[in-house]
Protein backbone atom coordinates (compact mmCIF):
# COMPACT_ATOMS: atom_id res chain seq x y z
CA UNK A 1 0.00 0.00 0.00
CA UNK A 2 1.15 3.75 -0.86
CA UNK A 3 3.67 5.33 2.38
CA UNK A 4 1.64 7.53 4.69
CA UNK A 5 5.00 9.22 5.27
CA UNK A 6 6.90 11.88 3.36
CA UNK A 7 9.91 11.53 1.79
CA UNK A 8 12.23 12.76 -1.55
CA UNK A 9 13.96 11.58 -3.79
CA UNK A 10 17.05 13.38 -5.30
CA UNK A 11 18.26 12.65 -8.78
CA UNK A 12 18.16 14.59 -12.50
CA UNK A 13 14.63 14.70 -13.67
CA UNK A 14 12.90 14.81 -16.84
CA UNK A 15 8.81 14.50 -17.76
CA UNK A 16 6.71 16.48 -20.47
CA UNK A 17 3.90 18.67 -19.65
CA UNK A 18 2.91 19.15 -23.01
CA UNK A 19 2.26 17.64 -26.79
CA UNK A 20 5.82 17.97 -28.19
CA UNK A 21 3.97 17.15 -31.75
CA UNK A 22 2.18 20.27 -31.54
CA UNK A 23 3.92 22.85 -29.73
CA UNK A 24 7.57 23.26 -29.43
CA UNK A 25 9.33 21.23 -27.53
CA UNK A 26 11.52 23.53 -25.10
CA UNK A 27 7.38 24.40 -24.36
CA UNK A 28 6.88 20.31 -23.32
CA UNK A 29 9.86 19.50 -21.44
CA UNK A 30 10.89 20.01 -17.65
CA UNK A 31 14.19 19.04 -16.28
CA UNK A 32 15.77 19.43 -13.36
CA UNK A 33 19.87 18.30 -13.48
CA UNK A 34 19.38 18.55 -9.63
CA UNK A 35 15.93 18.20 -8.29
CA UNK A 36 13.99 17.00 -5.38
CA UNK A 37 10.55 14.87 -5.77
CA UNK A 38 8.75 14.67 -2.59
CA UNK A 39 6.19 12.00 -2.54
CA UNK A 40 3.55 12.07 0.38
CA UNK A 41 0.97 9.18 1.00
CA UNK A 42 1.98 8.25 -2.61
CA UNK A 43 1.45 11.30 -4.52
CA UNK A 44 3.66 13.81 -5.61
CA UNK A 45 3.79 16.87 -3.36
CA UNK A 46 6.31 19.14 -5.01
CA UNK A 47 9.40 18.44 -7.58
CA UNK A 48 11.61 21.34 -7.76
CA UNK A 49 15.32 22.48 -7.76
CA UNK A 50 16.71 20.74 -4.55
CA UNK A 51 19.04 23.79 -3.80
CA UNK A 52 15.56 25.43 -4.04
CA UNK A 53 13.68 22.90 -1.61
CA UNK A 54 16.07 21.84 0.39
CA UNK A 55 15.60 23.64 3.14
CA UNK A 56 11.64 23.50 3.03
CA UNK A 57 12.37 19.97 3.24
CA UNK A 58 15.24 19.94 5.67
CA UNK A 59 13.54 17.32 7.83
CA UNK A 60 12.79 14.32 5.46
CA UNK A 61 14.70 11.37 4.34
CA UNK A 62 15.68 11.53 1.18
CA UNK A 63 16.76 8.83 -1.20
CA UNK A 64 19.60 10.02 -3.62
CA UNK A 65 19.97 8.94 -7.39
CA UNK A 66 22.79 11.22 -8.69
CA UNK A 67 23.91 9.76 -11.34
CA UNK A 68 20.51 8.68 -12.62
CA UNK A 69 17.96 10.06 -14.40
CA UNK A 70 14.07 9.80 -13.33
CA UNK A 71 11.23 9.88 -15.75
CA UNK A 72 7.23 8.99 -15.25
CA UNK A 73 6.29 5.84 -15.59
CA UNK A 74 6.04 3.87 -18.34
CA UNK A 75 2.37 3.48 -19.93
CA UNK A 76 1.98 0.34 -22.04
CA UNK A 77 -1.36 0.97 -24.06
CA UNK A 78 -1.65 -2.33 -25.20
CA UNK A 79 -0.48 -5.85 -24.35
CA UNK A 80 -1.60 -9.58 -23.78
CA UNK A 81 -0.68 -11.58 -20.51
CA UNK A 82 -1.96 -14.81 -21.73
CA UNK A 83 0.75 -14.60 -24.69
CA UNK A 84 4.10 -14.17 -22.69
CA UNK A 85 5.13 -17.22 -22.73
CA UNK A 86 4.79 -17.15 -26.56
CA UNK A 87 6.53 -14.40 -27.32
CA UNK A 88 9.21 -14.93 -30.48
CA UNK A 89 7.22 -17.80 -32.11
CA UNK A 90 8.30 -18.20 -35.41
CA UNK A 91 7.21 -17.41 -38.74
CA UNK A 92 3.68 -16.50 -39.49
CA UNK A 93 1.54 -13.40 -40.62
CA UNK A 94 -1.48 -12.38 -38.36
CA UNK A 95 -4.18 -15.07 -38.81
CA UNK A 96 -1.73 -17.87 -39.40
CA UNK A 97 -0.39 -17.35 -35.78
CA UNK A 98 -3.30 -16.62 -34.21
CA UNK A 99 -3.98 -20.31 -34.87
CA UNK A 100 -0.58 -21.90 -34.83
CA UNK A 101 0.25 -20.66 -31.29
CA UNK A 102 -1.74 -17.83 -29.62
CA UNK A 103 -5.03 -19.90 -29.22
CA UNK A 104 -3.36 -23.22 -28.33
CA UNK A 105 -1.48 -20.83 -25.63
CA UNK A 106 -4.32 -19.56 -24.32
CA UNK A 107 -6.17 -22.46 -23.35
CA UNK A 108 -4.21 -23.09 -20.54
CA UNK A 109 -5.63 -20.17 -18.94
CA UNK A 110 -9.09 -21.93 -18.02
CA UNK A 111 -6.59 -23.09 -15.26
CA UNK A 112 -7.12 -20.14 -12.50
CA UNK A 113 -3.30 -21.46 -10.74
CA UNK A 114 -1.47 -21.05 -14.05
CA UNK A 115 -2.97 -18.09 -14.48
CA UNK A 116 -1.82 -16.88 -11.53
CA UNK A 117 1.68 -17.94 -11.85
CA UNK A 118 1.65 -16.48 -15.50
CA UNK A 119 -0.09 -13.14 -14.06
CA UNK A 120 2.89 -12.84 -11.68
CA UNK A 121 5.51 -13.68 -13.99
CA UNK A 122 3.98 -10.87 -16.35
CA UNK A 123 3.54 -8.14 -14.26
CA UNK A 124 7.01 -8.58 -12.48
CA UNK A 125 8.47 -8.50 -16.19
CA UNK A 126 6.49 -5.21 -16.39
CA UNK A 127 8.30 -4.07 -13.42
CA UNK A 128 11.58 -4.82 -14.46
CA UNK A 129 11.16 -2.97 -17.31
CA UNK A 130 9.81 -0.05 -15.72
CA UNK A 131 6.50 -0.06 -17.15
CA UNK A 132 3.88 0.93 -14.20
CA UNK A 133 0.62 0.88 -16.24
CA UNK A 134 -0.95 -1.36 -18.84
CA UNK A 135 -4.09 -1.82 -20.97
CA UNK A 136 -4.25 -5.96 -20.57
CA UNK A 137 -5.93 -8.51 -22.50
CA UNK A 138 -6.64 -11.71 -20.64
CA UNK A 139 -8.30 -14.37 -22.45
CA UNK A 140 -11.47 -15.35 -22.52
CA UNK A 141 -12.25 -17.10 -19.43
CA UNK A 142 -13.31 -15.14 -16.36
CA UNK A 143 -11.04 -16.58 -13.79
CA UNK A 144 -7.84 -15.74 -15.67
CA UNK A 145 -9.05 -12.10 -15.69
CA UNK A 146 -9.70 -12.62 -11.77
CA UNK A 147 -6.11 -13.92 -11.53
CA UNK A 148 -4.86 -10.81 -13.11
CA UNK A 149 -6.34 -8.48 -11.21
CA UNK A 150 -5.57 -10.31 -7.84
CA UNK A 151 -1.84 -10.13 -8.56
CA UNK A 152 -2.06 -6.60 -9.91
CA UNK A 153 -4.29 -5.81 -6.72
CA UNK A 154 -1.28 -7.38 -4.68
CA UNK A 155 1.27 -5.13 -6.00
CA UNK A 156 -0.93 -2.29 -5.57
CA UNK A 157 -0.69 -1.16 -9.67
CA UNK A 158 -2.84 0.62 -11.64
CA UNK A 159 -3.47 -1.47 -14.50
CA UNK A 160 -6.46 -1.59 -16.64
CA UNK A 161 -7.89 -5.34 -18.57
CA UNK A 162 -10.45 -7.30 -19.78
CA UNK A 163 -11.91 -10.51 -20.42
CA UNK A 164 -11.96 -11.51 -24.13
CA UNK A 165 -14.86 -11.70 -25.69
CA UNK A 166 -14.72 -14.34 -28.69
CA UNK A 167 -17.92 -16.29 -29.90
CA UNK A 168 -16.74 -17.15 -33.18
CA UNK A 169 -14.25 -18.12 -36.27
CA UNK A 170 -12.13 -19.55 -33.30
CA UNK A 171 -11.60 -22.83 -31.71
CA UNK A 172 -14.24 -24.21 -29.67
CA UNK A 173 -12.35 -24.60 -26.68
CA UNK A 174 -11.83 -20.96 -26.90
CA UNK A 175 -15.06 -19.47 -27.31
CA UNK A 176 -18.00 -17.87 -25.32
CA UNK A 177 -21.65 -16.98 -26.17
CA UNK A 178 -22.78 -13.32 -26.99
CA UNK A 179 -25.02 -13.56 -23.69
CA UNK A 180 -22.54 -15.71 -22.00
CA UNK A 181 -19.88 -12.85 -22.50
CA UNK A 182 -22.21 -10.42 -21.29
CA UNK A 183 -23.19 -12.11 -18.23
CA UNK A 184 -19.47 -12.72 -17.37
CA UNK A 185 -18.09 -9.32 -18.18
CA UNK A 186 -20.69 -7.26 -16.34
CA UNK A 187 -19.70 -9.48 -13.55
CA UNK A 188 -16.37 -8.92 -13.85
CA UNK A 189 -16.81 -5.03 -14.01
CA UNK A 190 -18.38 -4.83 -11.01
CA UNK A 191 -16.43 -6.76 -8.84
CA UNK A 192 -13.26 -5.13 -10.10
CA UNK A 193 -13.69 -1.73 -11.50
CA UNK A 194 -12.13 1.33 -9.11
CA UNK A 195 -11.14 -1.77 -7.49
CA UNK A 196 -8.04 -0.01 -5.73
CA UNK A 197 -5.82 1.31 -8.62
CA UNK A 198 -7.91 -1.07 -10.83
CA UNK A 199 -9.59 -0.68 -14.05
CA UNK A 200 -11.83 -2.41 -16.54
CA UNK A 201 -12.08 -2.98 -20.12
CA UNK A 202 -14.83 -4.37 -22.43
CA UNK A 203 -12.50 -6.25 -24.65
CA UNK A 204 -13.85 -8.07 -27.69
CA UNK A 205 -10.99 -9.44 -29.19
CA UNK A 206 -11.35 -7.94 -32.96
CA UNK A 207 -14.29 -8.21 -35.59
CA UNK A 208 -13.90 -11.14 -37.15
CA UNK A 209 -14.17 -13.14 -34.21
CA UNK A 210 -17.06 -11.21 -32.76
CA UNK A 211 -21.11 -12.09 -33.63
CA UNK A 212 -23.24 -8.90 -34.61
CA UNK A 213 -25.00 -10.00 -31.07
CA UNK A 214 -21.86 -9.91 -29.17
CA UNK A 215 -20.62 -6.63 -30.36
CA UNK A 216 -23.89 -5.21 -29.28
CA UNK A 217 -23.62 -6.66 -25.98
CA UNK A 218 -20.15 -4.79 -25.72
CA UNK A 219 -22.09 -1.66 -26.84
CA UNK A 220 -24.43 -2.37 -24.18
CA UNK A 221 -21.54 -2.78 -21.42
CA UNK A 222 -20.36 1.00 -22.11
CA UNK A 223 -23.77 2.30 -22.16
CA UNK A 224 -24.76 0.63 -18.77
CA UNK A 225 -20.89 1.49 -17.42
CA UNK A 226 -19.86 4.36 -18.98
CA UNK A 227 -16.56 4.84 -17.02
CA UNK A 228 -15.07 1.43 -18.32
CA UNK A 229 -12.88 1.29 -21.40
CA UNK A 230 -13.15 -0.31 -24.57
CA UNK A 231 -10.26 -2.44 -25.73
CA UNK A 232 -9.48 -4.18 -28.60
CA UNK A 233 -8.02 -4.62 -32.04
CA UNK A 234 -8.15 -2.84 -35.63
CA UNK A 235 -6.85 -2.93 -39.24
CA UNK A 236 -3.64 -4.56 -38.28
CA UNK A 237 -2.72 -6.72 -41.14
CA UNK A 238 -4.25 -6.75 -45.32
CA UNK A 239 -5.54 -10.29 -44.77
CA UNK A 240 -7.22 -9.26 -41.72
CA UNK A 241 -9.49 -6.59 -42.84
CA UNK A 242 -10.26 -8.59 -46.21
CA UNK A 243 -11.39 -10.83 -43.48
CA UNK A 244 -13.86 -8.07 -42.16
CA UNK A 245 -15.31 -7.24 -44.99
CA UNK A 246 -16.43 -10.49 -46.04
CA UNK A 247 -17.70 -11.37 -42.71
CA UNK A 248 -19.50 -7.86 -42.43
CA UNK A 249 -20.08 -6.89 -46.13
CA UNK A 250 -23.18 -4.63 -44.93
CA UNK A 251 -20.06 -2.38 -43.41
CA UNK A 252 -18.29 0.87 -44.65
CA UNK A 253 -14.90 -0.81 -43.14
CA UNK A 254 -13.59 -1.71 -40.22
CA UNK A 255 -13.94 0.94 -37.89
CA UNK A 256 -17.67 1.31 -39.15
CA UNK A 257 -18.09 -2.33 -37.54
CA UNK A 258 -16.81 -1.54 -34.18
CA UNK A 259 -19.08 2.17 -34.67
CA UNK A 260 -22.42 0.63 -35.70
CA UNK A 261 -22.38 -1.38 -32.27
CA UNK A 262 -21.20 1.63 -30.37
CA UNK A 263 -18.02 1.07 -29.58
CA UNK A 264 -15.84 4.07 -30.95
CA UNK A 265 -15.68 6.66 -27.84
CA UNK A 266 -13.24 8.86 -25.62
CA UNK A 267 -12.63 5.75 -23.73
CA UNK A 268 -11.96 3.34 -26.85
CA UNK A 269 -7.98 2.43 -27.70
CA UNK A 270 -7.92 0.71 -30.53
CA UNK A 271 -4.51 -1.30 -31.11
CA UNK A 272 -2.23 -0.81 -34.13
CA UNK A 273 -4.43 1.18 -36.77
CA UNK A 274 -2.02 -0.07 -39.66
CA UNK A 275 -4.45 -0.12 -42.49
CA UNK A 276 -6.55 2.81 -41.13
CA UNK A 277 -7.91 4.54 -44.09
CA UNK A 278 -7.73 8.86 -44.26
CA UNK A 279 -12.00 8.34 -43.02
CA UNK A 280 -10.89 6.42 -40.17
CA UNK A 281 -8.34 8.59 -39.31
CA UNK A 282 -10.87 11.63 -39.32
CA UNK A 283 -13.72 9.17 -37.17
CA UNK A 284 -10.89 8.49 -34.82
CA UNK A 285 -10.25 11.89 -34.31
CA UNK A 286 -14.26 13.11 -33.87
CA UNK A 287 -14.31 10.64 -31.68
CA UNK A 288 -11.47 11.55 -29.44
CA UNK A 289 -10.42 7.60 -29.24
CA UNK A 290 -6.90 6.37 -29.11
CA UNK A 291 -4.52 4.10 -31.03
CA UNK A 292 -1.84 1.73 -29.21
CA UNK A 293 0.97 2.30 -31.83
CA UNK A 294 3.10 -1.50 -31.62
CA UNK A 295 6.03 -1.30 -33.79
CA UNK A 296 7.58 -4.71 -32.80
CA UNK A 297 4.71 -6.52 -33.45
CA UNK A 298 3.62 -4.63 -36.45
CA UNK A 299 7.13 -5.52 -38.02
CA UNK A 300 7.46 -8.81 -36.21
CA UNK A 301 4.23 -10.02 -38.23
CA UNK A 302 4.93 -8.17 -40.97
CA UNK A 303 1.70 -6.44 -40.89
CA UNK A 304 3.29 -2.76 -41.72
CA UNK A 305 4.39 0.24 -41.17
CA UNK A 306 2.09 2.90 -38.94
CA UNK A 307 0.67 6.34 -40.33
CA UNK A 308 2.23 8.13 -37.04
CA UNK A 309 2.55 11.13 -38.83
CA UNK A 310 -1.04 10.92 -39.84
CA UNK A 311 -2.35 9.96 -36.57
CA UNK A 312 -0.74 13.14 -35.15
CA UNK A 313 -1.52 15.27 -37.63
CA UNK A 314 -3.37 18.99 -37.51
CA UNK A 315 -6.13 17.79 -39.60
CA UNK A 316 -6.78 14.59 -37.93
CA UNK A 317 -5.36 14.63 -34.11
CA UNK A 318 -5.76 11.29 -32.71
CA UNK A 319 -4.77 10.57 -29.23
CA UNK A 320 -1.54 7.71 -29.26
CA UNK A 321 0.63 5.57 -26.92
CA UNK A 322 2.92 2.83 -27.65
CA UNK A 323 1.58 -0.54 -27.41
CA UNK A 324 4.77 -3.88 -26.49
CA UNK A 325 2.19 -6.33 -27.73
CA UNK A 326 3.69 -9.12 -26.52
CA UNK A 327 3.33 -11.92 -27.98
CA UNK A 328 3.81 -10.86 -31.08
CA UNK A 329 5.57 -8.43 -29.89
CA UNK A 330 9.36 -8.79 -29.19
CA UNK A 331 9.97 -6.80 -26.04
CA UNK A 332 8.29 -6.10 -22.83
CA UNK A 333 10.99 -3.11 -22.87
CA UNK A 334 8.98 0.57 -23.72
CA UNK A 335 12.35 1.75 -24.45
CA UNK A 336 12.74 -1.02 -27.06
CA UNK A 337 9.59 -0.59 -28.67
CA UNK A 338 10.09 3.51 -28.48
CA UNK A 339 13.15 2.50 -30.89
CA UNK A 340 11.24 0.63 -32.76
CA UNK A 341 9.13 3.23 -33.07
CA UNK A 342 11.92 5.64 -34.14
CA UNK A 343 13.03 3.43 -37.09
CA UNK A 344 9.03 2.99 -38.30
CA UNK A 345 8.91 6.68 -38.55
CA UNK A 346 12.29 6.74 -40.40
CA UNK A 347 11.27 3.99 -43.18
CA UNK A 348 8.18 6.23 -43.59
CA UNK A 349 10.56 8.94 -44.05
CA UNK A 350 9.27 10.66 -40.74
CA UNK A 351 11.16 11.87 -37.48
CA UNK A 352 10.53 10.65 -33.97
CA UNK A 353 12.44 12.64 -31.65
CA UNK A 354 13.38 11.84 -28.33
CA UNK A 355 11.25 14.10 -26.42
CA UNK A 356 8.07 12.78 -28.27
CA UNK A 357 8.78 9.27 -27.80
CA UNK A 358 9.25 10.49 -24.10
CA UNK A 359 5.83 11.87 -24.43
CA UNK A 360 4.15 8.53 -25.95
CA UNK A 361 5.80 6.36 -23.42
CA UNK A 362 4.35 8.71 -20.43
CA UNK A 363 1.78 11.64 -20.47
CA UNK A 364 0.57 10.21 -24.45
CA UNK A 365 0.28 6.93 -23.25
CA UNK A 366 -1.80 9.04 -20.21
CA UNK A 367 -4.04 11.10 -22.12
CA UNK A 368 -4.80 7.70 -24.63
CA UNK A 369 -6.10 6.50 -21.53
CA UNK A 370 -7.62 9.18 -20.13
CA UNK A 371 -5.13 8.97 -17.07
CA UNK A 372 -3.60 12.11 -17.65
CA UNK A 373 -5.46 13.46 -14.26
CA UNK A 374 -3.19 10.72 -12.78
CA UNK A 375 -0.80 9.39 -14.40
CA UNK A 376 2.41 10.80 -17.07
CA UNK A 377 4.39 13.17 -15.44
CA UNK A 378 5.53 14.75 -12.00
CA UNK A 379 2.90 17.32 -11.56
CA UNK A 380 1.44 17.64 -8.31
CA UNK A 381 -1.25 15.24 -7.27
CA UNK A 382 -0.65 13.08 -9.27
CA UNK A 383 0.61 9.45 -8.96
CA UNK A 384 4.26 8.63 -8.07
CA UNK A 385 4.81 5.67 -10.33
CA UNK A 386 8.22 6.77 -11.97
CA UNK A 387 11.80 4.97 -13.07
CA UNK A 388 15.01 5.39 -11.99
CA UNK A 389 17.07 5.51 -15.88
CA UNK A 390 20.60 4.82 -16.35
CA UNK A 391 21.74 6.02 -18.95
CA UNK A 392 25.23 4.18 -18.54
CA UNK A 393 23.97 0.56 -18.21
CA UNK A 394 26.21 -0.97 -20.50
CA UNK A 395 29.80 -0.91 -21.65
CA UNK A 396 28.92 1.06 -25.06
CA UNK A 397 25.68 2.98 -23.57
CA UNK A 398 28.31 4.18 -20.68
CA UNK A 399 30.94 5.20 -23.57
CA UNK A 400 28.54 6.88 -25.59
CA UNK A 401 26.67 8.94 -22.53
CA UNK A 402 28.60 11.32 -20.45
CA UNK A 403 28.20 10.82 -16.38
CA UNK A 404 25.29 13.10 -15.05
CA UNK A 405 26.59 15.28 -12.98
CA UNK A 406 25.03 18.10 -10.87
CA UNK A 407 27.10 20.32 -10.61
CA UNK A 408 27.41 20.54 -14.76
CA UNK A 409 24.17 20.37 -16.41
CA UNK A 410 23.15 19.31 -19.41
CA UNK A 411 21.33 21.81 -22.14
CA UNK A 412 18.02 21.01 -23.14
CA UNK A 413 20.12 19.41 -26.62
CA UNK A 414 22.44 17.27 -24.75
CA UNK A 415 19.61 15.49 -22.55
CA UNK A 416 17.37 15.10 -25.74
CA UNK A 417 20.73 13.63 -27.59
CA UNK A 418 21.20 11.65 -24.24
CA UNK A 419 17.58 10.76 -23.83
CA UNK A 420 17.77 9.53 -27.31
CA UNK A 421 20.88 7.10 -27.13
CA UNK A 422 19.29 5.35 -24.35
CA UNK A 423 15.75 4.56 -26.04
CA UNK A 424 18.01 3.63 -29.28
CA UNK A 425 20.17 1.29 -26.88
CA UNK A 426 18.36 0.96 -23.98
CA UNK A 427 16.29 -1.94 -22.41
CA UNK A 428 15.69 -3.91 -19.19
CA UNK A 429 19.26 -3.07 -18.34
CA UNK A 430 18.74 0.42 -18.39
CA UNK A 431 16.05 0.60 -15.44
CA UNK A 432 17.93 0.98 -12.29
CA UNK A 433 14.49 0.99 -10.56
CA UNK A 434 11.21 0.90 -10.26
CA UNK A 435 8.71 2.95 -8.10
CA UNK A 436 5.06 2.41 -7.28
CA UNK A 437 3.33 5.30 -5.49
CA UNK A 438 6.57 5.98 -3.84
CA UNK A 439 7.26 3.13 -2.77
CA UNK A 440 10.50 0.68 -4.50
CA UNK A 441 8.50 -2.43 -6.77
CA UNK A 442 11.92 -3.32 -8.80
CA UNK A 443 15.63 -3.09 -8.02
CA UNK A 444 18.54 -3.93 -10.77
Amino acid sequence: MPSQTIQGFRASFLDTIADPFYLPETDCIRYFSDGLLVVENGKVKDLGNYQDLRTKYAEIPITEYLHNLIVSGFIDTHIHFPQTEMIAAYGEQLLEWLSTYTFPTERKFADRNYALEIASIFLDELLRNGTTTALVFTSVFPQSTDAFFEEAQRRNLRMIAGKVMMDRNAPDFLTDTADSSYIETKQLIEKWHKCDRLLYAVTPRFAVTSSPEQLSNAGKLLAEFPDVYMHTHLSENVKEVEFVAEVFPESAGYLDVYDQAGLVGERSIFAHGVQLTDQEFARLSAANSAIAFCPTSNMFLGSGLFKIEKAKSQETPVKVGLGTDVGAGTSFSILKTACAAYQVAQLRSQKLSAFQALFLATLGGARALCLEDKLGNFEIGKEADFVVLDPRSTPIMALRNKPLNQAEPLTLAEISDQLFATIIMGDDRAIAATYIMGELAHKA
